[in-house]
């Protein structure tokens, strides 16, 4: 006799790792700053999803069991993320070097489509007027903007929430 259940599982396993994929191609990044489109996209997303994990069983033992599998997967992932630096590798980004004592990196900034002004805002927020003033701007791997002055007594642990900005950014 087969486990009435397993279908619902490999079904929604096979769901998860899709969205992890589709995630890291098309921009994991943007996901610290929602807006109502990328809100609408997500419900519909998992709208569309549902049937594919659950397929014709849509009483309540099948729903609970896709999100049970859900939530092991997640909570496995992370533990192994955790562990091993080749999953961690794989599955999350790196933060990324914008500024580094003054100087803008413009290849990471024109890849990760950070415009000049998203750059200036960020540093305005941590009390910095001139690139000059940065020893350090990351692009942190949540989509925030951190930034280190060069002068100790001006250090701030505020983030910058970065916006989705299609602008390229200006030398």
């Amino acid at each position: 006799m087969s486990f009435p259940y397993l279908d619902i599982i490999l079904r929604s396993a096979a769901v998860y790792f899709f969205m992890t994929i589709a995630l890291r191609i098309f921009g994991k990044k943007e996901l610290s700053q929602l807006n109502t489109a990328d809100i609408i996209l997500i419900l519909l997303i998992s709208n569309s999803v549902q049937n594919a994990m659950v397929g014709p069983d849509t009483s309540l033992w099948g729903g609970l069991v896709a999100a049970l599998v859900l939530f092991v997967i997640n909570f496995t992932i992370k533990k192994l993320t955790h562990k091993y630096k080749v999953l961690n590798d794989l599955f999350l980004d790196k933060p990324e070097i914008l500024i580094h004592n003054g100087k803008l990196e413009f290849k990471t900034l024109s890849k990760l489509d950070i415009s000049n002004d998203e750059l200036k805002e960020a540093m305005r927020e941590h009390g910095l007027e001139h690139f000059t003033e940065v020893k350090l701007c990351m692009l942190e791997i949540d989509g925030t903007i951190s930034v280190i002055s060069k002068e100790k007594n001006q250090l701030k642990q505020t983030h910058y929430k970065r916006k989705h900005n299609h602008k390229n950014f200006r030398k």
